[in-house]
């Protein structure tokens, strides 16, 4: 972190306290105004759980049950590098179903990450709350899709540090005082 002086104050332009905690930044909760600058970093982020894609099926449930996580990263074996995740909840559906079979390589059920068309977004340790509210939400305007989760890499996208959920960012909102 930075200490930066900003060379002009601004003030807003209500000075009702009460108006200004009611209306944060168009897109965001009502617990947005909690965040005060905290970063991904300050939620703590729990590391990420990663299988490859020729991992069986069973391999990733039992990884996932036994840490109780609800998404997996699915990483190259050589490389490490990101190619897409793994939804448990999405994945028992396609168990039920008989769309895939435990015995099946994880490749069949993950969720690809698209290298081209969409821009991707980059989350942090250094993000602030408020853009990885934004992102869970789908944007501003919402035109970029709503996410379940978002993996926390570095700022070259090299490597995973963690995973956040849209849950834990409520839990820390409403952890912190008003």
């Amino acid at each position: 972190m930075s200490n930066i002086i900003p060379n002009q104050i601004t003030t807003p332009a209500t000075s009702n306290p009460a108006e200004m905690a009611s209306s944060p930044k168009p897109g965001l909760s009502k617990l947005a105004n909690r965040y005060r600058g905290a970063t991904v970093e300050d939620l703590d982020p729990p590391s990420a759980l990663s299988c490859n894609p020729t991992d069986p099926i069973s391999y990733a449930l039992m990884s996932a049950f036994e840490r109780d996580y609800t998404h997996l990263t699915v990483v190259t074996p050589d490389t490490r590098a990101l190619l897409g995740y793994l939804s448990i909840p999405h994945l028992r559906i396609l168990l039920e179903t008989g769309k895939v079979q435990e015995s099946d390589e994880v490749s069949k059920a993950m969720v690809k990450f698209r290298r081209k068309g969409k821009v991707y977004k980059v989350i942090t340790m250094d993000t602030p709350l408020e853009d990885l509210e934004l992102f869970f939400s789908g944007g501003e305007n919402g035109e970029a899709g709503k996410q379940e989760f978002a993996v926390v890499t570095d700022e070259r996208r090299r490597f995973v540090l963690g995973v956040a959920t849209k849950t834990d960012l409520e839990e820390f909102a409403r952890r912190r005082p008003a």
